[in-house]
């Protein structure tokens, strides 16, 4: 059974809707999710024909389709409409068009609008919607957006203020890409499907959580955009605490939407309150310098393509959060995000406790806590660390890791993140997407920590392209009485492809030397 729908997408002629959005519709398209009662209006302000636009969609599918024919079927569904959101005259054509699309597909006026535009243009898109009744309460009617969902807590409940004048709270799906990543999904079935880990799911196993977002690459070209945001807005406010709600969560009364949400906004509600002096101290910011690894040359943050001269924008964030409930209270969630950092990869480690007081001292110490890693990206799949006896007359411990990873014929076949959001729209399921009490309570939250990180009120670390971030980050940890589990810059150390780094005790403001330089 295919879904009888008409899609409109506001900023049809951008990247991500060239990269991500067409693509994914192809693939729900050949899998028989859409066939023919479906059809896709792209809007933006360039003056495209229908056939320029069909153009542009064949283009974007790549080597998806089997053939030339299956590639202009698809395109077929797809019309064009300059579109200027600010003008009343744009949304009654918009209108016009969608009546006759309807009509000729016959999609029951099921409507499904992505806003793949600048979040300042989302509240009049969504007023005009209702006052030019396009939005009219036939069918279905969901509302997707891209983030960032505002910038501050204000501006967040703002702009909500203005969508829900427009669509009702289960209307509205905000998007965070990695929560239709499959291994993030994956951590349900780690953790409500295994009995060995969800009996140990809490304070009294679990010594620490890490949670890494990590790129290779610096800012590229979206230093324009990046120097306004910065890596605790991009990251940290949406994608990190997304990833943390679901590992900090009770187990739901079922896996259903609603009982899902209820236990993640509860992680929200319940983040432990950190004082002014706890924040100074539990979260680090950091901005790339130039720097060598693998014998490649890499320029510094403030070299970059359209960054503000002196800028103190974050590159690198990392801190530690607190779960204040039963199941997680005084259990520190470690994260590390950043731009230039020395791999790619997004993955998440679970500390055991170490246990202790069976064998005599020198054996005990040679006892490696279990650490699951669940890898979403560039790899995905799960390793976990045991210990176990080495080979040999003595007994000596070494750790092993029983490893497993996703097979390329896996990875090719499962759905691509948009993908699957789509089709959860489509289902009318909102589990993999952000409600606004989540919303509301990670700004509430991250507002404190930009508001002492734009004073200054703490060092702006630097740390050299290629490294994991600066040396404060790994104090932050010490000062636990742990360390990062995942350490790739130590590969290339070792190697002599990366400069040891100097011990780093944060500097003042402005910061306009390298504090690492060997």
């Amino acid at each position: 059974m295919s879904f009888h729908v008409l899609f409109t997408i506001f900023g049809a002629s951008g990247d991500l809707a060239k990269r991500k959005l067409y693509p994914s519709l192809f693939r729900l398209y050949k899998s028989g999710q859409i066939a023919e009662n479906f059809a896709v209006i792209g809007t933006a302000r360039r003056p495209w024909t229908k056939e320029y636009f069909e153009q542009v969609v064949i283009d974007s599918l790549g080597d998806l389709p089997n053939n030339a024919r299956e590639a202009a079927d698809f395109a077929s569904h797809f019309y064009y409409q300059s579109h200027d959101v600010n003008d009343t005259e744009h949304y009654l054509e918009l209108k016009k068009l969608q009546d006759e699309l309807d009509h000729k597909y016959q999609t029951n006026h099921n409507k499904v609008f992505f806003l793949s535009m600048a979040p300042e243009f989302f509240g009049t898109i969504a007023l005009h919607l209702k006052s030019e009744k396009i939005v009219d309460g036939r069918g279905f009617e969901r509302l997707i957006i891209e983030k960032p969902f505002g910038t501050s807590l204000e501006t967040a409940e703002k702009l909500n203020q203005e969508l829900t004048q427009t669509f009702d709270e289960d209307q509205i799906y905000r998007i965070d890409h990695y929560l239709g990543k499959e291994m993030v999904q994956n951590i349900f079935a780690v953790r409500f499907a295994n009995i060995l880990f969800e009996k140990l799911w809490n304070r009294d196993y679990i010594d620490n959580v890490q949670i890494n977002f990590v790129e290779a690459i610096g800012v590229e070209d979206r230093g324009g955009y990046y120097d306004h945001s910065g890596a605790l807005k991009d990251m940290v406010q949406n994608h990190t605490l997304q990833v943390l709600s679901i590992l900090a969560m009770d187990k739901p009364a079922s896996f259903t939407e609603a009982d899902v949400r209820a236990e993640k906004i509860k992680v929200f509600q319940h983040l432990k309150k950190q004082s002014e002096e706890d924040i100074k101290r539990h979260f680090i910011r950091g901005q790339y310098t130039a720097g060598r690894i693998d014998g490649q040359d890499f320029k510094g943050y403030l070299e970059e393509a359209n960054i503000a001269e002196h800028s103190t924008t974050d590159t690198f964030a990392s801190g530690v959060f607190f779960v204040d409930t039963d199941r997680f209270r005084d259990v520190p969630f470690f994260f590390r995000t950043g731009k230039r950092l020395t791999e790619k990869g997004t993955r998440i480690s679970i500390t055991f406790k170490k246990e202790v007081g069976f064998f005599h001292s020198d054996i005990e110490k040679d006892i490696e806590p279990n650490v699951l890693t669940i890898y979403i990206q560039p790899t995905e799949g799960f390793s976990l660390t045991i210990n176990g006896k080495e080979v040999g007359a003595d007994f000596q411990l070494t750790p092993t890791r029983l490893n497993f990873r996703h097979d390329a014929d896996a990875l090719g076949n499962s759905p691509e993140a948009y993908e699957k959001l789509f089709f959860d729209v489509l289902n009318g399921d909102s589990t993999n997407f952000s409600h606004w009490e989540e919303v509301k309570a990670s700004w509430t939250f991250i507002d404190k920590v930009v508001k002492i990180w734009q004073e200054n009120q703490v060092p702006l670390h630097t740390y050299p392209a290629g490294t994991m971030g600066p040396q404060a980050s790994f104090d932050l940890l010490e000062s636990f009485g742990t360390e990062w589990n995942w350490k790739p810059d130590i590969w290339y150390r070792e190697r002599g492809l990366l400069k040891k780094k100097k011990k780093d005790k944060g500097i003042p403001l402005p910061v306009s030397t390298d504090n690492y330089r060997s």
